[in-house]
Parts: C-alpha cells; structure tokens; sequence
C-alpha cells in the first residue's frame, strides 16, 4: 500500500488548471525547434481541431475520475491559438502566494498569456503577489515556465537544460525570485538537436524521478544530476531516447483530494515503458495514462504540458 507524506502537499498538488483550446493545429514556427512535431497531415485543419478537443475532454474526464480537481479555461476565438492546451509554459503557481509568468521563445504563442486567467486564480486561491518576466523577451531571454523547468519544491531546486526556450539569465532571475537553487546541463536527441523542453525528457515525483540520462553526453553533468537524485532521496527510472521519443519523460505526479499519489501520463509514453519500468513506478504511486495522439503528433507536447499546477497553502 502506497504510504502517503503530509508534505506531498508542497510537491504535488491537487488541483490543476487546464485550456480547452478552439483552434488546436501544427504550429510551424514552434516547430523550428521543437523536435517532436509531425507535420504530416496538418492540412486536415478541422479533423485536427475536433480529434483534439475530443482528447482533451476525456483528459479532463479522467482526471475528475480520480478525484483530481481541474479548473477548466475555455480558449477565446481570437486571436487565434493553435498552442493554447499547453499552460503550464506560460504560468507557474507558488504556495507563498507568488504567481510567475514567463517570457515565450514563439511570438505567435505570447497571445496565451492571459490577464483573466491570472485573475481568476488570483481570487479563487488567494494568490496575491505576481511577476512578470515577460520584458525579457525584448532581450531575446526566453523561459517557458515548467516546460523549461523542472522544479523540486521540497528541496528549493530547479533543474533545467538549456535551449533556445531557456535561457540561462533568465533562469538566474527566476532562481533568486524564488530562492532555489539551479542545476543545469544540456540535453540531445538523436540527431544532435538540444532538447526543446526539460520537461520531455525528465518528470519528477515525490520520491522518483523518470529521466533520459543517454540524451546528457557531457560525463560531468551526468554524474553532477545522478549525485544529486541520491542526496535528495530521488529514485532513478531511465529511460531510452526512444521512449523519450514516445513521451515516457513528460509525465506529471499529482495527488487526488483524498491524497493517493497518481501519476498521469499518456498512452503512447506507458506503451513505450517496459514492465521493469511500470512495476518500480508503482510502487511510488498510482499510474493512470490517457490517449492524446493527435495533441502529441502536431503540438510536440504530451499530458504534463497540458496541465498547470495549482499550489496554494
């Protein structure tokens, strides 16, 4: 039986917030560096849309199935969005009352930060202090939230790869905002390109972390983060770069309103996990996976994009 920690509460949440999005497509200047993006098919506009909306729908459905509590955003019609089921890039939430937004490497994705939804948070959940990192990208310094970012709230640490999406100075502002300390390291694929997001190839829960160490060639940074994983009690599940490529690094833990540990991701990345990889997995929490194929396939991201975490005291 999973043994559940009074504080899970500070690590995973509860309650995260989603966007229901209108005009969900292939983005073709997101993908100049997003790697996971399949052009193919995009022309199909409107089967692309609905096939989306219908995953995203049984997304929320599954969730709210195990008691996971999901604010729904409905997308505006204007200006259009083809990115905007991705939140978790643009905002991040903080039990000491802070809400963060960031600056984004893709103009066309800049329309998704929105002053109603911060809002709403602001009053629902008593947030009451917000930073806005924004101006950066006059800069050029780009930080795509928990895309960027890896963040271990028990320990006050952020980990991150480098990227054209995350740039060192302004992981250096956000870490003293914050006051957590940073690791950082570079991460590739196959072919050579830096990783896009950390969060692709790394997800971490409250007592594992779920990681592609083959894709961080540089031996220094390799030993640096294993060394790290061990001090902070962190079991390691690796993974290959093809089950990265399968989304098995882009899965989030968090917890249901009774505080049972689940681990969401989808349907593509557990196909891709062996039963070594999904017996160690449970034993830490509850494992749940959700088809999305359509959002991975043209938007390069999976499940732990779409969803954006709610942390309040």
């Amino acid at each position: 039986m999973l043994e559940i920690s009074l504080s899970m509460s500070q690590t995973i949440t509860d309650t995260i917030l989603m966007v229901r999005p209108k005009h969900f497509g292939y983005n073709a200047e997101t993908a100049e560096n997003n790697a996971f993006q399949n052009k193919e098919g995009s022309e199909n506009i409107g089967q692309i849309k609905k096939s989306a909306l219908e995953e995203f729908d049984n997304m929320v459905s599954v969730l709210k199935s195990y008691d996971i509590d999901v604010i729904v955003i409905e997308d505006t019609d204007e200006p259009i969005k083809k990115d905007s089921v991705f939140p978790n890039n643009w905002f991040t939430t903080h039990a000491d009352g802070k809400i963060v937004t960031f600056p984004m490497n893709a103009v066309s994705r800049r329309a998704e930060r929105r002053d109603d939804i911060i809002e709403r948070i602001e009053n629902e959940y008593n947030f009451n202090k917000r930073y806005c990192f924004e101006y950066l990208e006059d800069e050029n310094q780009f930080l795509e939230g928990t895309g960027s970012m890896i963040l271990d709230r028990d320990n006050r640490i952020i980990y991150a790869c480098i990227s054209p999406r995350t740039d060192i100075r302004a992981l250096e502002k956000f870490s003293v905002l914050i006051n957590y300390s940073k690791i950082i390291f570079h991460a590739f694929d196959n072919n050579d390109q830096l990783i896009y997001h950390t969060n692709v190839m790394m997800a971490m829960g409250k007592d594992f972390v779920v990681i592609c160490l083959d894709s961080i060639r540089d031996s220094d940074e390799h030993d640096t983060l294993v060394r790290q994983f061990s001090q902070t009690g962190k079991e390691i599940i690796d993974i290959s770069i093809e089950q990265m490529n399968q989304f098995a690094g882009n899965m989030l833990q968090v917890k249901s309103k009774m505080g049972e540990p689940i681990l969401i991701m989808s349907q593509a990345a557990y196909n891709s996990l062996n039963i070594t990889q999904i017996d160690k997995l449970s034993e830490f929490t509850k494992v749940i996976s959700i088809p999305i194929p359509t959002i991975e396939k043209y938007g390069g991201g999976s499940v732990r994009c779409m969803m954006a975490e709610i942390f309040t005291d």
